[in-house]
């Protein structure tokens, strides 16, 4: 019994991907529409003839495929690995920002709260999640951190409060914007609780010296990480009732260079796909910013080799 018909060039399916992001197309109806009718860009995907052009169920099916195997996380990573391990950034900026979705939020679970019996001895209170993530290895902490598309809150630079239903990307951005890692969760999950993890991911990845980073990663077990990494942690001192603590001139003049992250992630938003998410699930929505990102790389790579 056969395999039944071979599948279509996962090569030139995955330039196709990447060329989505680069022209921005909002959605794969539009990139095939693109590539019939541009010869060079059909080229460079590697197709030579209109015939040779997969229908756009082949081009979703791959498309799955890419995202089970988080194949745009892998070549980004190696990438990393054959231009930039050799170099060592001075600043590492960290930031999220909120990504929407078109799909139901997930319904919470009600947290139970457990009430000790008159007469016991009240029990000891569970490690939070970042106690616990500093003594687990990178998968275990990325494993852990929900996932599901749910409503997400926070504040812009101006104080407004902003509501949205999806998830929240995670980034780490070096000098040049770069973007080094990343991580999608759930868009209610607070942004200190994705500190640890991002910065295992991105010690494995670079060589990094300073951690810049505003007040919500203000948390003790976050600066033990960075200096259980060898890095200087610069965390905006969040006063929670108490007086700020402001930083010295000198760190000041470094904390500056953490608008990389913000450029990083308005460069998503503008130009390569933050604004287009259009597939469901969290590893979906995971290759479609990956494949903008990666292209964002690319970019920045390529003019710091140029």
């Amino acid at each position: 019994v056969g395999n039944g018909c071979p599948p279509k060039d996962r090569l030139s399916l995955c330039k196709a991907f990447i060329a989505k992001a680069a022209w921005d197309f909002p959605t794969t109806s539009a990139l095939i529409d693109a590539v019939r009718h541009r010869p060079t860009l059909r080229r460079l995907c590697g197709w030579e003839t209109l015939g040779k052009i997969p229908s756009e169920a082949t081009f979703s099916r791959a498309f799955a495929a890419f995202a089970q195997d988080e194949l745009p996380q892998s070549i980004h990573q190696a990438m990393l690995k054959t231009h930039y391990a050799d170099k060592i950034a001075g600043h590492i900026s960290r930031d999220a920002t909120a990504i929407h979705a078109r799909e139901k939020a997930a319904k919470k679970e009600p947290k139970l709260v457990v009430q000790n019996a008159e007469g016991e001895e009240p029990v000891s209170p569970e490690p939070t999640r970042l106690q616990r993530q500093l003594e687990r290895p990178l998968d275990e902490n990325i494993a852990d951190l929900p996932r599901a598309c749910d409503w997400g809150t926070k504040k812009d630079s101006k104080g407004k409060r902003l509501t949205w239903r999806g998830f929240k990307l995670h980034l780490d951005t070096v000098d040049g914007d770069l973007p080094v890692s990343w991580l999608l969760t759930s868009a209610s999950l607070h942004d200190s609780q994705v500190s640890i993890p991002l910065a295992q991911m991105s010690a494995e990845r670079i060589i990094s010296l300073y951690d810049l980073a505003d007040a919500a990663y203000d948390a003790d077990p976050i600066r033990q990480m960075s200096a259980r990494l060898g890095h200087v942690a610069i965390i905006d001192h969040n006063p929670r009732r108490g007086e700020k603590k402001e930083f010295s001139p000198a760190q000041a003049i470094r904390y500056r260079q953490r608008s990389s992250a913000e450029r990083v992630n308005s460069h998503l938003h503008d130009n390569h796909g933050g604004r287009h998410v259009r597939v469901r699930g969290a590893v979906k929505v995971a290759a479609h910013l990956s494949f903008g990102l990666l292209v964002i790389a690319a970019e920045q790579l390529l003019t710091m080799l140029c």
